[in-house]
């Protein structure tokens, strides 16, 4: 396992946000992104959903990993334990949602499927075990790249909210001026791409 002081693990943890940005640098979670930043209530709300699962998903898996699938020599089985595990997850976050905050669970019914379907719960999953972190610094991970995955897409929101106003040519209507802000936000998330923490 990787052992990383304080600092470094804060560095770490920038780093998730900002330079391997999940959604702007390893275009995980783009299905999500795309269709539910329409306002930034609902991108917030679908945002801090998804961190919850990230950060759950992130430590559920790496146990699953190393005390079930590593002892018993199953390490080919991490992506369908995975799944499972977050499926799961998934399903007993929409549970508590419908139970706690109606409100929320009703603004988020048709999008909590994109959740449990979300790349980016899968991919920062795997990433961990791939970067061969230990249990805290996978938390920290998660967590961290949960709250890049909320940064884009609220700021993306608000982007859409302005896009609203515009007036482009008939052929930008509507998707393609998406697609064009959400290229333009990750060339502006690319200039972080040359930092080196």
């Amino acid at each position: 396992m990787i052992s990383l002081s304080f600092s470094q693990t804060l560095m770490l943890m920038f780093s998730a946000i900002i330079v391997e940005n999940l959604i702007f640098s390893k275009l995980y979670g783009a299905s999500p992104f795309i269709k539910v930043s329409e306002t930034p209530i609902t991108a917030l709300g679908m945002g801090i959903v998804t961190s919850v699962a990230i950060t759950l998903s992130s430590a559920l898996t790496w146990i699953v990993y190393h005390l079930i699938l590593e002892p018993l020599g199953l390490e080919h089985l991490k992506t369908m334990a995975f799944i499972l595990v977050i499926v799961a997850l998934v399903q007993l976050l929409e549970m508590l949602l419908r139970r706690f905050t109606p409100s929320l669970y009703s603004s988020l019914r048709t999008y909590t499927p994109f959740i449990a379907t979300n790349c980016a719960v899968l991919g920062c999953a795997l990433l961990n075990i791939q970067n061969n972190y230990n249990f805290i610094r996978s938390v920290c991970y998660g967590f961290a790249a949960s709250i890049g995955f909320t940064l884009a897409i609220v700021i993306f929101a608000g982007v859409r909210a302005r896009i609203e106003f515009a007036t482009p040519p008939r052929a930008f209507k509507e998707f393609p001026l998406t697609l064009i802000a959400a290229a333009l936000l990750a060339m502006a998330f690319s200039g972080f791409s040359g930092i080196k923490l």
